[in-house]
């Protein structure tokens, strides 16, 4: 019995040394359970005070941090992961790095379901919310906005004093060489490249579910999409999206610009964002113990709330609030109606 036992041990091995290797990609879970569950857990009301409560906390500050997320941009129809309508919700999981690099079919994928999904995130137009942020900084109120949003509108309302965490959605870049491009432009090869599928582009926009927070869109069938192209610069390099996708790291330099930030602060403003994501929620952290005072504007609960933050401020509401609050402080009046209409007579969103 045993000897047979042993056999068939070896037997195994030896049929799993010889099989091919393969790699079964399955979405990961970016969150335990019980955090997951807080942040989905239903909104409180609404601060009936919000404006009023968000404007008194900035009173008499001149060197705020801002830290966006997702939830800034839904007004703007780019919709956010973790919100009432966000793509968590939807059953939609994020592209990961790892699943990008390594899974040619899945790089497909992407790149077919972005020639849908990318034309509406790149027509996307700054809110209320972009401009108050902007004008807050011409103010001097704000010296340092950090985005975890890959979409521009910060730099398109004003604002010039951007880190964008997670990267630029508008722009590529290739694995070899690290040549950035325009992205727009790479997608007009990519559709060159694949005639038979971009013929069907205008009709599959039309069907395909609204554009998703990683600029592509819910395609199933991308037939025609077959050939890839690689980089224009060095000719094989691999080209990604200059963003840092689920499972990779932000760049060291982005990262201690974001702290040295943080530590010359006397207040942080995080606006529309659930601070899910360690990347963002790091600076949450630093903040507390810097002692520099924390504010979070953002409807629902946040991963500030499983730990201790003390005197940490929560204004309960929409991002909207954050342009009433704005309004309400006299002098910022004239400052935020100058972005408003500067933004209406030049586009300084960056390509």
């Amino acid at each position: 019995m045993l000897s047979t036992m042993v056999l068939m041990m070896t037997m195994r091995r030896a049929s799993a040394l010889a099989a091919p290797s393969r790699v079964a990609w399955k979405p990961k879970a970016t969150l335990s359970g019980r955090l997951e569950g807080l942040l989905q857990a239903p909104a409180e009301r609404d601060d009936p005070d919000a404006a009023a409560k968000l404007a008194h906390w900035l009173q008499g500050k001149r060197n705020v941090v801002v830290l966006t997320g997702a939830g800034l941009s839904t007004d703007s129809g780019i919709p956010d992961y973790r919100g009432k309508a966000g793509s968590y919700r939807l059953g939609h999981v994020p592209i990961g790095h790892d699943e990008f690099i390594r899974n040619e079919p899945s790089r497909r994928r992407y790149w077919a379901r972005a020639l849908v999904g990318y034309p509406a995130f790149a027509a996307a137009k700054p809110n209320e919310a972009h401009f108050s942020v902007a004008a807050l900084e011409a103010a001097g109120v704000v010296h340092q906005v950090i985005t975890q949003n890959v979409d521009g509108l910060h730099e398109a309302a004003g604002a010039r004093n951007v880190i964008p965490l997670h990267g630029r959605g508008y722009r590529v870049q290739c694995m070899s060489c690290g040549k950035e491009s325009c992205r727009g432009e790479y997608h007009a090869k990519l559709a060159a490249r694949n005639p038979e599928f971009s013929q069907g582009i205008g009709s599959m926009r039309d069907g395909a579910q609204a554009l998703r927070p990683d600029a592509d869109a819910d395609v199933t069938d991308i037939t025609g999409f077959d050939d890839i192209v690689p980089c224009a610069t060095c000719g094989t390099g691999l080209i990604k999206p200059a963003v840092t996708f689920f499972g990779d790291i932000v760049p060291k330099d982005r990262v201690d610009a974001c702290s040295a930030a943080i530590d010359a602060a006397d207040g942080l403003l995080c606006i529309g964002t659930s601070l899910a994501v360690y990347s963002a929620f790091r600076f949450a952290r630093r903040a507390r113990d810097g002692d520099v005072p924390i504010c979070i504007l953002n409807r629902g609960p946040t991963r500030c709330d499983t730990e201790e933050f003390p005197g940490l401020v929560k204004v309960n509401a929409g991002v909207a609030v954050l342009a009433e609050a704005v309004g309400g402080m006299q002098h910022m009046c004239i400052i935020l109606r100058e972005r408003r209409d500067d933004d209406q007579q030049h586009q300084r969103r960056p390509q």
